[in-house]
């Protein structure tokens, strides 16, 4: 038992040098140390350079080409000169330019800008669920480091009385058995304040593993102030804009398939050298201008079908909005429920606590005494650390929840 309360105050001492840490620092080092984060903001940055490089297509494209070819004729074996010329050589600045309406052009930079509009959606979300996350393992962990440090004062308290249990049992005025029956509730306390420091070291791990940080359990884990935003609609909510976006996608894909139908213009030009160099070569440059029109005619039904297609992925868009507009309602309306039913808990626990709280004190007089019923003390002791753990969990609970109903309300950004 000295060597515990040794340790004891060695980590007492360590911590009084040890770094502070709030639940911020780690929730940092987790979004820092996140990959799918990296990724969906490398994806965001992409969709913007796809969104320049259909400007850019949209601009005249100018190309130099540069060609020669000699086929020859040997002993009359070669290729026939009317379909080869024996030798060609060209020499073309080429020009194209793509024909469209204002509409069209809208309506591939706004489907870019809805796909942009998704990955930093999924950004949003994913930060948030990693807030989530650590704050919720925050929690337990700092929750885990508090009952600790309670369990550490209620043992110390517990040795100073058993040193003068032990004392008066030695003047025969406590039974030997009682001093015995007294050890053996400060051993179970040590032995249930050894479990949560191990607990602590295990939460704290699995903190760190979240975050890809390497904390020992010497940091001091500051109060977690988690205070309860205001309870907000399902529109409102962060959650409602994939829906939004959703909807948005299907009308421009929509859009899109009537512009498939659409008449398409491409113009065309070059200018250069073009010569089979077989005679007047030198007056072979000249150039040309064209045009490529396609009109749809006729493919078979494919715009109908592809219509259909789009009605029935709205109306699945439109489902899944029900559905979640549903659940958030009920999810809410939990924990709401439940967080009421916590603060009643917390209420006739500190209610025992008090009563218990006076019972100690009352013992404690008694034992200095010498009047004290061990056994009753004994059990009075056992109630008290029921009651401790019970609040401490009971306290975790209110901030884990507060923590849920703060992810379900979180405004749209």
């Amino acid at each position: 038992m000295r060597i515990l309360i040794l340790y004891i105050l060695a980590l007492n001492a360590i911590a009084s040098f040890a770094q502070k840490r709030d639940v911020n620092f780690f929730i940092e080092k987790a979004v820092v140390n996140t990959a799918l984060l990296e990724d969906l903001n490398n994806q965001s940055n992409s969709l913007s350079i796809d969104s320049l490089l259909y400007k850019a297509n949209l601009k005249p494209q100018l190309n130099a080409n540069l060609f020669a070819n000699y086929a020859p004729v040997i002993n009359n074996f070669g290729y026939d000169n009317a379909i080869s010329n024996g030798q060609n050589v060209s020499g073309l600045v080429s020009f194209s330019q793509k024909i469209f309406g204002k509409g069209q052009k809208n309506n591939q930079l706004t489907a870019i800008t809805l796909l942009k509009d998704k990955v930093d959606f999924n950004k949003k979300i994913t930060k948030n669920d990693i807030e989530k996350a650590i704050r919720s393992q925050y929690i337990i962990a700092f929750s885990d480091n508090n009952q600790f440090l309670n369990l550490q004062k209620q043992f110390g308290l517990l040795n100073t009385e058993l040193e003068i249990l032990k004392k008066f049992t030695q003047k025969s005025i406590y039974k030997q058995t009682d001093y015995l029956l007294f050890l053996s509730t400060v051993k179970q306390q040590e032995f249930i304040m050894l479990q949560m420091k191990y607990q602590f070291e295990n939460d704290l791990g699995i903190l760190n593993y979240l975050c890809g940080t390497n904390e020992k359990s010497t940091a001091v884990l500051i109060q977690p102030q988690i205070e309860l935003k205001q309870l907000i609609d399902s529109e409102s909510s962060i959650y409602n804009q994939q829906f939004k976006i959703d909807s948005l996608s299907i009308q421009n894909q929509k859009q899109n398939i009537a512009n498939n139908y659409k008449p398409s213009l491409l113009l065309l030009a070059d200018a250069g050298y073009v010569s089979t160099i077989t005679g007047q070569y030198h007056k072979n440059f000249g150039n040309s201008v064209g045009f490529n029109l396609s009109i749809p005619i006729y493919d078979g039904d494919q715009r109908k079908l592809q219509t259909i297609k789009n009605k029935l992925a709205l109306q699945t868009s439109a489902a899944y909005k029900k559905q979640f507009e549903r659940q958030f309602k009920q999810r809410q309306e939990q924990l709401v429920l439940k967080l009421s039913q916590n603060e009643m808990i917390t209420k006739q626990l500190e209610a025992q606590f008090n009563i218990n709280g006076t019972l100690l004190k009352a013992f404690n007089k008694l034992l200095v005494t010498g009047n004290a019923i061990i056994s009753d003390y004994v059990i009075a002791l056992g109630t008290s650390l029921s009651i401790t753990n019970a609040m401490a969990q009971n306290n975790m609970e209110r901030l884990v929840l507060i923590n849920d109903l703060n992810y379900w309300n979180t405004n749209e950004k």
